[in-house]
């Protein structure tokens, strides 16, 4: 017993670490999917954009080499699971799209803002939390479920065991699954490589480069710790299992259902059974991560909303995230890193959404 909570507690401070670089260096970056989005629609600059795509590129080599050499085991996360809900995660990501553009930035940018002083940003994560947690076990998941996650794809049907891109060549082509694993991997990251350091301007960036670069590895690290560190043998089922993640299974960062979980956490301390998760101390670290650079570069303030219409605008953006959020299986960080990197096509398919659901989103209001 003592060596699996030793083990658990190791996973949950290791995130805890891993969530505050990721605060730090995010909010030093201004590392926004949002804002790269508003770049790209608004004004034709790629620079966020290019971090981003860095980032994935990154992820997404570190995960599937650690795939490669079975130090863990990608097809154990819920984003490979065979049954793939695409209704769900095309509407998901689309609102949570719309939602974020409405609110002024997504989970992730929103727990930047509270480290940076943001009373708004601190509204807006408590009623994400609270339309996330419906959408989990309360009203708004009796719709997921009946409604929306059974418009799916079981790809089981095709004899596979996931949804993964790699599986999926293999199962086309002939290929054995680690060269399917290889030649996926390596064709999208070389992709993604090309276009971001094809810009000269982005070469010389030296804090994009720097930033986008951590924030991949941060995502791979996310990957090692909670499936290879944390995964190890029950000594009371005798059974191997994954420790420290609200999940039952490997995980790396992602920020919508671990609000939920950490106000299920608040509101219900005394239950036993709850504790401190994974998900739960990653939210924890950027808030402090981003409240360190805040206070050291002197750029902590305090803020609120603007106006009634300002607070309605970020209420209707955060119920919207939430909903979507799950429905999608995560967030801009979720599935926009963790997802991608592991090349799901579920993934692909919410990232798709939440891009289209801003940039759409982004054009009403300029019009």
């Amino acid at each position: 017993m003592d060596e699996s909570v030793n083990l658990a507690s190791l996973v949950i401070w290791g995130a805890f670490g891993l969530a505050l670089v990721l605060g730090y260096i995010a909010a030093r970056t201004n590392f926004c999917t949002m804002g790269a989005i508003s770049d790209v629609v608004n004004m034709g600059h790629w620079g966020r954009a290019r971090m981003w795509l860095l980032a994935i590129a990154v992820a997404m080599a570190g995960a599937n080499l650690l795939h490669y050499f079975e130090l863990i085991d990608l097809t154990k996360s819920i984003y490979q699971r065979p049954v793939l809900p695409w209704l769900s995660m095309l509407l998901g990501g689309t609102l949570f799209g719309i939602g974020m553009t409405i609110a002024g930035g997504c989970a992730n940018k929103n727990l930047l803002r509270l480290g940076g002083g943001s009373v708004r940003s601190l509204v807006v994560l408590v009623f994400l939390a609270i339309s996330a947690y419906m959408t989990l076990k309360g009203l708004f998941g009796q719709w997921r479920s009946s409604y929306l996650d059974p418009v799916a794809f079981d790809f089981a049907s095709l004899g596979m065991q996931g949804q993964g891109l790699a599986e999926l060549l293999a199962r086309l082509t002939g290929m054995t699954a680690r060269t399917a694993l290889l030649a996926t991997t390596g064709v999208v990251v070389i992709a993604l490589l090309i276009f971001v350091f094809k810009d000269k301007d982005f070469r010389a960036s030296g804090e994009q480069l720097v930033g986008g670069t951590i924030l991949g590895m941060l995502v791979t690290a996310g990957w090692y710790l909670t499936g290879h560190i944390g995964f190890a043998e029950n000594p009371d089922t005798l059974e191997m299992t994954y420790f420290g993640t609200n999940s039952r299974t490997l995980e790396s960062l992602t920020f919508v259902a671990p609000t939920a979980y950490s106000l299920e956490l608040l509101m219900l301390w005394t239950d036993k059974s709850l504790r401190v998760t994974f998900g739960i101390a990653t939210i924890i670290g950027v808030v402090l991560g981003s409240l360190i650079h805040a206070v050291t570069s002197r750029q902590f303030l305090w803020e609120g909303f603007a106006s009634l219409e300002d607070l309605r605008n970020h209420l209707v953006g955060s119920i919207l995230m939430g909903f979507g959020g799950v429905l999608a299986m995560g967030c801009t960080i979720g599935q926009g890193l963790s997802g991608l990197s592991t090349l799901a096509l579920g993934s692909f398919i919410s990232v798709a959404g939440i891009v289209a659901g801003a940039a759409a989103t982004m054009k009403w209001q300029q019009r």
